[in-house]
């Protein structure tokens, strides 16, 4: 061989070899670039890198480590409360359709009648309950259906019916007069809020806690049970003029004992108006009447004469009794008739007339009204029955003035003092008033 041919055959080995490193390192880059790619899949490849050439055995890929095993199919299932069938159901008792695996997707409930009742669905679909009260004696049917993961809907239904009460009794809530008080009405800084059941109570305390009063601002008062069907509300001291006040009594298909159910709620509110109070002073015979607590007006009155006669087992007295009353309402005009508190007309202290400008403050029939008869005697003399006697200027401007709730003090007069059932609710002293809540 010669040297060319030598030199020859060298250069052809490292033309190989470098074209056999050539390949190695694009291979190399290849392989590379493929385990980034599955790097990124999450595969795991095993590859020896040294001595592979154009032969070696494919990479061999493990199985994903992220792997997720779906859960197999679930059907929709849910209760129902009450139980189908169920009977004498609490009208304010648990009702619902709950969905223990799956979702609520459509739930209606009617009653007898065929009428739709209202319902509340919660935002993840997997609780229904009614919207409103149910009524005493009704039937009521419930349709469910709800769907799984399976794709199945799954539809149940319920019929129950709820209690009928042997009696219910119905609540109002008056002024101490016995009317109504007016939603949005304008009311004095002494006015009590008289509850009145029209059955007679058994369990006061369970009434009691249905009952309730909200002011603002907030002021302490609480309920005193004159008997068993009136139960009075009245704060500690009086109302501040603008106090807004909410009386409620929340007694629907509440037992209030011995088979006896509320029969409805019942609401009102209204506000305090200015701070009207009046002083009749039988030591200098006049009214003094002040709003906000300025004097506006002095009136001279005449009041009960005194004493009493005793008609038919019955003794009335004549006195204007000390304490603190309310203006309970007002008429122009009024009849005025002896006979409705046990004195006959043709006795000989006995009456019948029609009184003008006549504001009521007590509930056995004392008014501050016009008496033109009496004019000579007001400011010195007592000559009423019990009611103070005004002149017609004056009857006529506290007739104007008055509003109910106001403030009418009696003192230093004779007579037995004035009692609660008298509208004499201020005159109780505060102690002896909390003695007289149910739930003292």
């Amino acid at each position: 061989m010669t040297v060319t041919d030598q030199q020859d055959a060298t250069r052809s080995t490292a033309t190989r070899e470098s074209s056999l490193t050539f390949d190695r390192r694009v291979r190399v880059i290849v392989l590379g670039a493929v385990l980034l790619v599955l790097a990124a899949l999450g595969t795991v490849v095993s590859v020896s890198l040294a001595g592979c050439s154009a032969e070696c055995p494919p990479a061999r890929a493990s199985a994903p480590s992220g792997a997720v095993t779906l859960p197999p199919p679930i059907p929709a299932a849910m209760t129902v409360t009450p139980t189908p069938g169920a009977r004498d159901v609490d009208p304010l008792g648990t009702v619902a359709v709950t969905a223990t695996t799956g979702t609520l997707t459509d739930v209606s409930m009617l009653n007898e009648q065929g009428n739709r009742i209202v319902g509340v669905m919660t935002p993840d679909n997997t609780v229904w309950k009614p919207g409103v009260p149910l009524g005493y004696g009704r039937t009521y049917t419930l349709t469910a259906t709800g769907a799984g993961t399976d794709g199945t809907p799954v539809t149940q239904v319920s019929t129950f019916s709820t209690l009928t009460p042997g009696n219910q009794t119905k609540v109002y809530l008056n002024t101490t007069a016995g009317t109504a008080l007016q939603d949005g009405g304008t009311y004095g800084i002494g006015t009590v809020i008289a509850a009145h059941f029209d059955e007679p109570i058994n369990d006061r305390a369970a009434a009691e806690r249905r009952l309730s009063v909200t002011t603002s601002p907030a002021v302490a008062g609480s309920w005193h049970w004159l008997d068993g069907q009136n139960a009075h509300w009245r704060p500690q001291r009086y109302f501040a003029p603008g106090t807004s006040v909410t009386a409620e009594a929340n007694i629907y298909a509440i037992p209030l004992g011995e088979g006896l159910y509320g029969q409805e709620d019942s609401r009102v509110r209204f506000t305090i108006g200015a701070a009207h109070v009046s002083i009749a002073d039988d030591r200098t015979k006049q009214v003094s009447v002040y709003d906000n607590g300025a004097l506006v007006r002095t009136m001279p009155t005449s009041m009960g004469m005194g004493g009493s006669e005793t008609i038919g087992g019955q003794t009335i007295s004549f006195w204007t009794q000390p304490g603190t009353y309310t203006v309970m309402d007002k008429a122009n005009p009024v009849i005025m008739d002896s006979s409705t508190f046990g004195l006959p007309i043709n006795s000989r202290l006995g009456y019948r007339e029609t009184i003008s400008y006549a504001t009521r403050i007590s509930t056995d029939g004392v008014y501050l009204h016009q008496l033109d008869a009496t004019v000579w005697a007001q400011g010195n003399t007592n000559v009423s029955h019990g009611c103070l006697n005004l002149n017609a200027d004056n009857a006529q401007w506290f007739f104007d003035f008055s509003q109910p709730g106001d403030i009418v003090e009696v003192r230093n007069t004779g007579g037995e003092p004035l009692q609660v059932w008298q509208n004499g609710d201020w005159s109780m002293p505060w102690e002896q008033w909390l003695t007289g809540s149910a739930l003292a």
